[in-house]
């Protein structure tokens, strides 16, 4: 497959993952707000926007926004066994204010750790709970004494708003594509700072330096409320007029690919899909929307039924290190987010260049008077690029070129030029795919 890309964008990803890693983001709060204003710095079409605590969309209310200033449990000793400025990991997300003291039995209640994962931190939230609570390896954990612990944490939950991202790069075509991704997980570096930075970098280095068939609306949201705010704030429009779609996560990791399908398993999004792992990534894990875990789950639901799929490296979920401290900047790589970035290029560019062809020729064409095939032919067979123009030109009967393709084996990525040459000398109608 002929690369799209070079490694200078994995690289330039990677920096941002870094600078960006150390926030501590929830779905409210001043790390979100941060986030969205560093990638504002490389992409200043983004527009940041709010809505505030206690709006109601849909069945979900905005709860109020979290900020945490410390967090720590220290033992008799005055020793920090926990500190949330270590490792953000440590707190709950949405953990109410607390300073007292308790004892080890009473602190238990308040304390998360995995026995299968010793070393790992887990990561928790109690969003819509009124908890607190800290995470800690388990083996830490089995070793905490019997004494005394004094618990703080300086946080707190106050009437506010919740921010999220979106840019809108207009297009020839009134017709969408909807990216999306997510904004509100704390220091993990696939899940999910992998997703936010492909998004801008597929904005930054391929969206904006094309002539566009189709306007593009991407979004950076706190996952689940996020969504369901956006769809809520625009369904009518989005229903109108998204016609493909991509829901961005888990793009860090140099280890596999993954395909999560559509609700439906059968938009057009579904189709690109296919289309790109059979021919380009036949190793790629596909999965059914039974095996959803992030926002696909609210842009397909009944009624809303968007087309949007996933186009990961490892699933969420499929990888040890998900929804731990082990989620870090030694898990994903420039490469890994390389990778990540093409498939989901790929995937645009596929789309961006999918157009109807009709030939217009009663019968085939005499190709030697056009200069595409050999002049000598006898009994020798024809060449490949002659079989390929036969081939594209009978099956040029109003299909798309993903059909097209299909059915005839030609390179989609590859066999432009070709294209374009049988436009020009009027062997074939093209037209946009909205087009009557």
């Amino acid at each position: 497959m002929k690369i799209l890309s070079n490694k200078r964008i994995g690289l330039e990803m990677y920096d941002w993952a870094t600078d960006l890693f150390p926030i501590c983001r929830s779905i409210t709060g001043k790390g979100v707000r941060d986030t969205l204003k560093y990638f504002k710095k490389i992409i200043p079409e983004l527009n940041i926007k709010s809505v505030k605590t206690n709006e109601k969309f849909g069945d979900w209310e905005v709860p109020k926004e979290w900020n945490v200033k410390d967090a720590y449990i220290q033992d008799s000793s005055n020793n920090k066994i926990l500190d949330f400025k270590t490792n953000n990991l440590h707190l709950w997300g949405y953990s109410e204010p607390v300073n007292k003291t308790l004892n080890l039995e009473e602190l238990q209640k308040h304390l998360y750790s995995i026995e299968d994962s010793p070393d790992s931190i887990p990561y928790v939230t109690t969003y819509y709970n009124k908890n607190w609570g800290f995470s800690m390896s388990h083996n830490q954990r089995k070793n905490l004494k019997y004494e005394n612990y004094k618990v703080v944490i300086d946080s707190s939950l106050s009437d506010g708003e919740l921010n999220y991202g979106e840019i809108l790069l207009k297009g020839e075509s009134k017709k969408e594509i909807l990216i999306s991704s997510y904004i509100c997980h704390p220091s993990m570096a696939n899940n999910e700072l992998s997703g936010p930075c492909v998004l801008v970098s597929l904005v930054k280095n391929y969206l904006k330096k094309i002539d566009r068939n189709f306007t593009y609306r991407l979004i950076l949201i706190p996952e689940t409320i996020g969504s369901i705010i956006y769809i809520n704030k625009h369904l009518e429009h989005l229903k109108k007029n998204v016609f493909c779609g991509l829901n961005l996560s888990c793009l860090g990791d140099n280890i596999s690919y993954s395909y999560l399908m559509s609700r439906k398993g059968n938009t057009f999004s579904d189709k690109v899909a296919n289309y790109l792992i059979n021919q380009y990534y036949p190793g790629t894990k596909r999965f059914s929307y039974l095996s959803r875990g992030s926002d696909e789950r609210n842009y397909c639901w009944p009624g809303v039924d968007l087309p949007i799929i996933s186009l990961m490296r490892t699933r969420y979920g499929d990888y040890k290190e998900y929804h731990t401290s082990d989620d870090n900047l030694e898990l994903i790589s420039p490469e890994g987010l390389q990778g990540g970035y093409e498939i989901n290029l790929n995937f645009l560019k596929i789309v961006e260049i999918n157009k109807t062809y009709l030939s217009k020729t009663i019968g085939e064409p005499f190709l030697t008077k056009h200069k595409l095939r050999n002049k000598r032919m006898g009994n020798e067979p024809l060449d490949l690029s002659s079989v390929n123009v036969i081939n594209f030109l009978a099956y040029s009967d109003g299909s798309d070129l993903i059909d097209i393709c299909e059915k005839t084996g030609i390179d989609l990525l590859s066999f432009q030029k070709t294209i374009k040459i049988l436009v020009e000398k009027k062997l074939v109608v093209e037209k946009n795919i909205f087009e009557p």
